[in-house]
């Protein structure tokens, strides 16, 4: 049996209510007769022994006769039903969230100056900080609805591309308090859904002037149900991205082809790397690699340093070479198969330099193999070099800065505009008509929503704040946990409240805990609870699994038989 340590307070406290007349009828309460039991707390400085003693209305007339109220001093301690401060749950969550720490680094710091376990400090983390956390991003309802009347909100809407068919992570940010409104899981994306998950907000007599996100199919619908009067808006990231999909899937074949053609001709040259042993490089360590210590000459033998210079540059070229070929794109402008070809000529051209200076054999090799890849796929490079510069052009165009004030409707005219010029000079060219034809569709499809930022204040032209947002959620729950599979449980887990805002410092942060409703706390740890109670038989430990199927069945045997 666990024998469990004893704590001795160094102080004791008792609290009155503080309240000097009811909050319905205006009578000054009574002390109850009653007063409540002792409770131990450890905050990070002391252990101390509290209780308190309740106020009662006296007037028999009044809703809130017998009803017994707490001191708030009392409160603001430690929650209910909790017997550690404040204070300890605020470090717990600030050192995890602004630190970056682990479970286990946190136990190990606090365990000098209270008596806690590890298993203990997750528990205050998942069910006492982040329901506070939520309750206290509630305080701001009146805020959000004065903006609401006064200038309208303008929401932003993202997802979390899903994992292995799990719930999607979604958020609904204010963008100009940057508030969150929801966030949660999805079980599918389709209209009715998002419908669902949207219509609270439209309950709540919000005024929404605009709303941002991408376009995902079932969601352009719902918006349009939910908030008729609201313009949506979509992100020109995305839209940038899509209507570049068609040339990078063309560059990323070139960038193939490319690559195939150098390692025929020149793989045996620029494939091998100089090792002193088959498949080892450079090793440090205990036990490191040697080094290469010039053989003893005799005095009367003069070394070659002109060979090895020589023999260093064109280990050079080669690696540079090699390392062209392992080049990766990323739509829209970051174009891996014209960087390649252009890299590729680069070095083709400084070889050709160097062999007019002095002929080297391998050189030759390496300026004939690259010189016929290069020409077997320089009309491909010449239209795809082309689509690039009017991907950027199209950017430049939906850029704001530094050009004048204009209107949806001016930008909407220079960018169509553009566009009809592109058709009209890639007639003739089978490929380029092809960009710029698919180019011209994914426009007009997304024109509905492209230009609302140019007239609406405070809208954003993207949604990476979101998709910022994901990724620094990734990376903290990465840092704190060093394993990929489990940041992706804690995001199914807990992802809708790791998302929610903290407050910018330490002190501040124990200041929101400790002034939150206990009747809300209470209905966010339900919350919490609630979800994840989905995954009690997520494990793959044999023994809790055997425990949790044992409970289940006992639980059933329990039960009453039909008829």
């Amino acid at each position: 049996m666990r024998t469990y340590r004893a704590l001795y307070p160094q102080s004791y406290e008792m609290y009155i209510c503080e309240l000097e007349s009811c909050p319905k009828c205006g009578a000054p309460p009574i002390l109850s007769k009653y007063s409540s039991g002792r409770k131990t707390v450890q905050t990070l400085s002391s252990v101390l022994e509290i209780g308190y003693w309740p106020k009662e209305c006296n007037n028999p007339d009044c809703s809130s006769y017998g009803k017994k109220w707490r001191s708030a001093e009392w409160q603001q301690i430690a929650p209910l039903h909790c017997t550690y401060g404040f204070d300890v749950i605020a470090t717990i969550g600030w050192n995890r969230q602004t630190e970056h720490h682990s479970f286990e680094r946190i136990h190990s710091d606090l365990r000098s100056r209270l008596v806690i376990s590890e298993a203990q400090v997750r528990h205050l983390y998942i069910y006492r900080y982040l329901p506070l956390l939520a309750c206290h991003e509630r305080t701001h309802w009146e805020d959000l609805r004065r903006i609401s009347q006064e200038r309208g909100l303008i929401l932003s809407l993202d997802g979390l591309a899903p994992e292995g068919g799990e719930p999607q992570l979604w958020i609904v940010r204010e963008l100009q308090t940057g508030l969150t409104l929801r966030s949660g899981w999805m079980s599918e994306q389709k209209q009715i859904a998002f419908e669902n998950f949207l219509f609270p907000i439209a309950r709540a007599g919000l005024r929404i002037t605009a709303v941002l996100s991408d376009k995902q199919q079932g969601l352009v619908p719902a918006i349009g149900s939910v908030f008729p009067d609201a313009r949506h808006a979509l992100c020109q990231s995305h839209y940038l991205k899509n209507i570049a999909e068609p040339i990078s899937t063309a560059d990323e074949a070139m960038k193939v082809s490319l690559r195939k053609t150098v390692r025929k001709n020149s793989g045996a040259l620029i494939r091998p790397e100089h090792v002193e042993q088959p498949g080892v490089l450079t090793v440090t360590g205990l036990i490191a690699s040697p080094l290469d210590e010039p053989p003893a000459e005799p005095e009367d033998v003069r070394p070659e340093p002109v060979k090895e210079e020589r023999d260093s540059i064109v280990s050079a070229l080669l690696r540079r070479v090699r390392y062209l070929l392992t080049l990766k794109g990323r739509p829209p402008f970051r174009t891996a198969g014209i960087e390649m070809f252009e890299g590729l000529k680069q070095v083709c051209e400084c070889v050709e330099s160097l062999i007019a200076h002095q002929p080297d054999d391998r050189l030759v090799e390496l300026h004939k193999g690259l010189s016929e890849a290069l020409e077997s796929v320089r009309g491909e490079y010449e239209n795809l070099r082309e689509a690039a510069k009017w991907l950027r052009s199209i950017s430049e165009l939906l850029d704001p800065e530094g050009k004048p004030p204009r209107t949806g409707d001016e930008v909407k005219g220079e960018l169509f505009a553009y566009l009809d010029q592109l058709v009209e000079e890639s007639e003739g060219n089978s490929s380029l008509s092809a960009f710029a034809a698919g180019i011209l569709k994914t426009t007009t499809s997304y024109a509905p929503g492209l230009f609302h930022t140019y007239d609406v204040p405070g809208l954003p032209r993207t949604n990476n704040d979101r998709e910022s947002e994901f990724r620094g959620l990734n990376h903290r729950l990465l840092c704190t946990t060093g394993q990929k599979g489990a940041t992706k449980r804690l995001i199914h887990r807990s992802g809708a409240w790791e998302l929610i805002p903290h407050p910018s410092s330490f002190a501040a942060t124990v200041a929101v805990l400790s002034q939150t409703q206990t009747d809300q706390f209470n209905q966010e740890r339900r919350r919490v609870r609630d979800h994840r109670n989905r995954f009690k038989l997520h494990t793959r430990s044999v023994k809790q699994t055997a425990k949790q199927l044992e409970k289940l069945k006992a639980q059933w045997l329990q039960l009453p038989k039909d008829g």
